[in-house]
């Protein structure tokens, strides 16, 4: 028999359950919601369906699991961000619904962007970076002053241009380089140097 520090008697169905049975409110005397857990999501349930919105289907949860709101598939803990507001103590959006939100929500704020958006830019460059013609376009680049969007690049071009500071005169200079045209600057003026032609 359970004692009363460990069990409490839910209102609606009387049944008596673990503390972990309800959730929290803080204004009721024992920090608990006076309904267990299931019968606060039948009513709420039934409300909305009384109000004529749209409910999700309710779906048998193990325990140690979520059921996830954007994806709706049924997934362990360990698949879920914490989140200390919540009465379950885990987010909303599974680990992988919330990274995909986060990859667009990133593209609109940075860059002004949707997915499709970007998709068709790097659709238009046949899926490779317009610098190495070789590996797959995946990162957005643009100019740092301006803001605008320039193009997708891959990793190791998107760097480069990046480490040589966005500027053009650099990447000729780089490009002479490698092409073994001399790249030493001749002295002109005090203070003025002139690269060769």
């Amino acid at each position: 028999m359970k004692s009363e520090d460990d069990a409490k008697c839910c209102v609606r169905c009387g049944q008596c359950k673990p503390r972990a049975a309800f959730a929290r409110k803080r204004s009721n005397l024992d920090g608990l919601q006076h309904h267990c857990r299931d019968c606060a999501s039948d009513y709420h349930r039934e409300r909305q369906q009384a109000l004529g919105r749209k409910v999700r289907p309710k779906v048998e949860v193990p325990e140690g699991h979520k059921l996830c709101i954007k994806c709706g598939e049924v997934k362990p803990w360990s698949e879920w961000h914490r989140n200390a507001t919540a009465s379950d103590g885990l987010s909303t959006r599974c680990k992988a619904c919330r990274a995909i939100e986060g990859r667009a929500s990133h593209l609109k704020r940075h860059y002004g962007l949707t997915e499709a958006e970007r998709d068709d830019m790097v659709a238009a460059q046949m899926g490779l970076c317009v610098i190495c013609l070789k590996a797959p376009a995946v990162h957005v680049d643009h100019c740092h002053n301006t803001g605008k969007v320039r193009g997708v690049l891959c990793f190791n071009c998107n760097s480069a241009i990046g480490k040589l500071g966005d500027d053009p005169d650099a990447v000729r200079r780089a490009a002479a380089y490698l092409e073994g045209t001399s790249w030493k600057p001749t002295l002109v003026a005090p203070g003025v140097y002139q690269l060769p032609s």
